[in-house]
């Protein structure tokens, strides 16, 4: 089997910028084809990126049963579930005639760039000249070719999106469901006119999501998206590495602060799709609320599978580093490993069965027409056919990995927090007061739906709990600091203090130990 290289998407902007302009073009060309094919063709975009939320298909379209999209989150399909969906994508981008070598290229997140100026500007310019012509960049977002209906929150708010709706990123809002919702996300948006500083703004704060740190006693002290993605590839296991749910489950009950590849993960999808940078010294912008910062409309944005394709790279990187590259096992039976946790069974899966490397991934199949299973795509040169070129990372793999789960660590744990009260994603952010002085010490981004109602098995698991690290801090660092725990949501912001009682503040209850 040939094996494609997927490459930084800085490097073919580098290679156009030399001279070298077809590896971008090719990309560019590509990109364009599949949003213009028909919305009921398979290889369309709007039919691939519609698989990961709305609009709502097969068992999950108007069922409680189901949470309604195909995506896999909090539980340990996370990884591999979405592994297919950039290689089904990306066989879509080599059907387009000329476009058969096209890879898709990934967002090296924790990339030198990425960390002083955001995101690659091939993904954020509003033109691109391709064949002579200048057309608007097929990267920079998508217009519906087709209606898609909210059948889940009715009109509170009513999630719908009609046909020529273009996605939006942070400063923006997208919802445009209701007469109300269009009526405040057009005053929000007239706000934020231009084009070009739209563009800044999101990417200072992509870059303070990516960078933030505090500095204790002269000491920076990283509280950054960027060394959680160092810090995950630190997972002693393929279950606690995969997943949220599994990973809060093992620190809730041995004292560990491990890192699972879904957080950071998360934290990019709302950076991109809503949320400022919690600690971030400037003015919030209430009322943000991009099309990437709701799992609903996440795939509909095409800037989703160039993330995922690094969150996929860190992958890799895991399991090289861990030697997984050929086979990788799931706990059995542990939290995280059945179809109702966190966010519910999703089409073509039994609600409350349990996850194995065997459990087929809807709706993805092969070309014997069976469902891909995690299985199929443990190794992705052998398998699927394709390898990741250098990027950042590379020599943190490269370290000797942890030979057993990291040891007890301090962090401030919240859980009770009830997602039922909450609409859409949120953050879940700790600071500490040190002689006068507010830090914040990191935050968890909980990557949610607008309305968890609709989903009977979400109803069962709607605690979210967070383990947010001290980083290394001792005593004598902190003195005697009063921490604080932070719940930011669309709507408001909850604050809870360890010192007051559990009675004081019942949307969430924490502790420091």
């Amino acid at each position: 089997m040939a094996v494609g290289v997927r490459r930084s998407i800085v490097e073919l902007q580098n290679d156009y910028n030399n001279g070298n302009k077809k590896p971008l073009e090719d990309l560019m060309r590509a990109w364009k084809a599949i949003k213009e094919l028909p919305p009921e063709d398979e290889r369309s975009f709007f039919m691939l990126g519609g698989y990961h939320g709305e609009p709502f298909r097969g068992a999950g379209w108007g069922s409680s049963a189901y949470w309604g999209g195909y995506c896999n989150h909090g539980n340990a399909l996370f990884p591999t579930w979405h592994r297919v969906y950039l290689y089904k994508l990306e066989k879509a981008l080599q059907s387009i005639p000329g476009c058969e070598d096209v890879m898709l290229p990934f967002w090296d997140e924790c990339s030198q760039e990425s960390l002083t100026t955001g995101i690659p500007s091939a993904l954020t310019q509003e033109t691109f000249t391709l064949d002579g012509v200048e057309i608007p960049n097929p990267l920079r977002s998508f217009v519906f070719n087709q209606n898609i209906t909210d059948n889940i929150n009715g009109d509170d708010p009513n999630y719908s999106k009609p046909k020529g709706y273009e996605t939006v990123r942070y400063p923006l809002s997208g919802l445009v469901g209701t007469e109300a919702d269009r009526a405040a996300t057009k005053a929000h948006n007239a706000m934020y006119p231009n084009y070009a500083e739209n563009v800044q703004i999101l990417n200072l704060n992509v870059i303070a999501w990516l960078t933030s740190y505090i500095v204790v006693n002269g000491k920076p002290i990283p509280t950054n998206v960027h060394q959680k993605y160092i810090d995950c590839l630190d997972a002693p296991n393929y279950t606690l590495f995969s997943n949220t749910t599994s990973a809060q489950q093992w620190n809730q009950i041995n004292g560990t602060t491990i890192v699972p590849l879904e957080s950071p993960h998360n934290s990019i999808h709302l950076a991109v799709g809503g949320y400022d940078a919690p600690g971030y010294d400037r003015s919030p912008i209430p009322g943000a609320n991009g099309d990437m910062g709701e799992n609903d409309t996440a795939g509909l944005d095409p800037i989703f599978f160039f993330h995922h394709c690094f969150v996929d790279r860190v992958f890799w990187l895991w399991q090289k580093k861990h030697g997984k590259t050929d086979s990788f096992d799931i706990i059995p039976e542990y939290p995280g490993t059945n179809t109702v946790d966190s966010q519910g069974p999703t089409p073509g899966m039994v609600p409350n069965s349990w996850l194995t490397m065997e459990s087929p991934m809807a709706p993805f199949k092969k070309d014997d027409g069976s469902f891909y299973r995690s299985l199929d795509c443990v190794n992705i040169e052998t398998q699927l056919g394709y390898t990741y070129g250098p990027g950042s990372l590379d020599d943190v793999a490269a370290a000797k990995a942890m030979l057993a789960a990291a040891p007890s660590a301090p962090a401030v744990r919240v859980r009770g927090i009830n997602r039922a009260a909450i609409r859409g994603s949120f953050l879940i952010s700790a600071f500490a007061n040190v002689e006068g002085k507010r830090l914040h010490l990191g935050t968890e981004a909980i990557l949610s739906r607008w309305s968890v109602q609709g989903c009977m098995n979400c109803q069962a698991h709607l605690e979210a709990k967070a383990a947010i690290g001290l980083h290394g801090l001792s005593e004598s660092d902190l003195g005697n600091a009063r921490y604080e725990v932070e719940v930011r949501t669309h709507d408001q912001v909850y604050h809870s203090s360890v010192a007051q009682s559990a009675a004081a503040k019942k949307i969430f209850l924490t502790e420091v130990r």
